[in-house]
């Protein structure tokens, strides 16, 4: 049976995918068979025949390094660069929880290590018509635990730490922090980590410079995290 964890972050644009994709090429060469997910991607580009390029997805595979086709990673993509009940909304093809987890099991049922990716941060409405899923419901529903992503900089603590509080009083299990966008030496930027360590008693994983290209972490310590 695989084992999983779910990447999600502050919120928009703090570096998701960019983790994600230093997690699964962590993995792959320390020769564990990894794999990524994601339910719905927005902000996507179209090739010449109309079709949209899964960009997030292509990302991953190329960082990573990965076998897997980029046709198995997302079953929703959209043009529009807003939340997917927004995107669905102006494009048609809205979520359905019942394909998000037929597409997830086929997935785990392929390879080793799962990593699956949220839309947005923790509040990221994924579906709001005829069925109302909020990306919290995608978690559960996959039964999964997470990792937060957050950015180093000014204003973390506040979005961290309210991102922690949220999730455990939901019941979502955070195995912890990685700081991505981080400087060393930075006061402000230690100080903030330093700070979230210490109000949402979460640990720090890792943190992630602009430009990295390994995560620094153990590959034994990083396969522990999943479930």
């Amino acid at each position: 049976m695989s084992k999983k964890i779910f990447i999600t972050g502050t919120g928009t644009e703090v570096g998701k995918t960019f983790v994600a994709g230093l997690m699964i090429k962590k993995l792959r060469e320390s020769g564990r068979d990894a794999a990524y997910f994601k339910a719905a991607m927005s902000g996507n580009v179209r090739r010449g025949d109309g079709t949209l390029i899964p960009g997030d997805a292509v990302w991953v595979k190329e960082t990573a390094g990965i076998g897997q086709p980029v046709e198995e990673m997302c079953p929703y993509i959209y043009e529009n660069a807003y939340s997917p009940h927004l995107a669905a909304r102006l494009e048609g093809n809205p979520v359905r929880m019942d394909v998000v987890k037929e597409w997830f099991g086929r997935t785990a049922e392929r390879y080793d290590y799962v990593t699956a990716e949220g839309s947005g941060g923790i509040l990221c409405p994924i579906c709001y018509g005829g069925e109302k899923i909020w990306l919290e419901d995608v978690i559960k529903e996959l039964g999964l635990a997470c990792i937060v992503v957050a950015d180093a900089g000014l204003g973390t603590i506040n979005h961290t730490v309210l991102t922690a509080e949220y999730m455990h009083k939901k019941g979502i299990p955070v195995r912890g922090i990685i700081f991505n966008r981080f400087h060393p030496g930075d006061i402000v930027e230690e100080d903030n980590i330093m700070m979230c360590r210490e109000r949402t008693g979460l640990k720090v994983l890792a943190c992630v410079k602009d430009g990295d290209t390994q995560l620094e972490m153990d590959a034994e310590e990083l396969e522990a995290l999943y479930g």
